[in-house]
């Protein structure tokens, strides 16, 4: 190729950089704003996003996982735009390498969450069921978030039933929650008669295994993409050279 359209071709790629990396840090700065919102005001949240908003918040604190992957894309965008733009070597070697610590950690994660799905559910029960005991019936969002995730999902605590033993709402109501038992009426003792329905956590996990392929799919596609930006952040540091 000619040394002009070896330039065209830099630039081009070099135009494609900032772009593709400017529509990143401006979603890294609207996940950002929505995290703050949920923080300030998480009832108008759940009100327009509805029950899939509501049983997540079960799980993961969304304001926060928000906050942190806004920030993160605003880096992220930040040094590939502005490396680019500027042809700047260390940028660019700084955003190849935090795009490639992030994939590191998203092939970690995606590992243990496929072979370590019992320590998972171990973690999540340590830090979900306390919560359950102490905000169920006092906390009137909470209360609310839950009744639409087990109402959603047909289930029952985090585990089982069990996780309302001892709780405050048992101890004033002398019974497990209505969203239970399944449209049947409440029940003193309703582990008797085997009419509890099981855990969310299994729910849910059964809810994902059903929709991998398409969260499989999401996944290959972001790591693509990930792939992609690191080769082109590569390409333009090793042109400088030639500059």
């Amino acid at each position: 190729l000619s040394l002009g359209a070896k330039m065209g071709g830099f630039t081009f790629i070099k135009v494609m950089m900032i772009l593709f990396n400017l529509i990143i840090f401006l979603s890294g700065g609207t996940l950002l704003g929505v995290g703050i919102w949920v923080t300030v005001d998480e009832p108008s949240f759940l009100n327009i996003f509805g029950a899939l908003s509501s049983s997540i918040l079960q799980v993961v604190n969304v304001s926060y996982v928000l906050i942190a992957i806004g920030a993160v894309l605003l880096v992220i965008g930040f040094l590939g735009c502005y490396g680019a733009q500027k042809e700047s070597k260390c940028l660019l070697m700084m955003f190849f390498s935090v795009v490639l610590i992030i994939f590191i950690a998203e092939v970690a994660v995606a590992v243990v969450a496929l072979v370590y799905t019992g320590p998972a559910e171990v973690l999540l029960t340590a830090v979900v069921t306390p919560k359950l005991k102490e905000k169920y019936g006092v906390d009137g969002t909470f209360t609310e978030n839950w009744n639409v995730t087990m109402t959603k999902f047909h289930c029952c605590g985090l585990n089982n039933y069990t996780d309302f033993n001892n709780s405050y709402w048992y101890e004033t109501k002398h019974t497990y929650p209505e969203s239970c038992f399944g449209g049947l009426p409440p029940l003193a003792h309703p582990h008797l008669c085997g009419c509890l329905l099981q855990g969310c956590f299994k729910q849910i996990l059964e809810n994902i295994r059903t929709n991998a392929g398409a969260v499989g799919g999401v996944a290959a596609g972001i790591a693509a993409l990930e792939i992609a930006a690191m080769a082109v952040s590569m390409y333009l540091y090793c042109r400088l050279d030639e500059k």
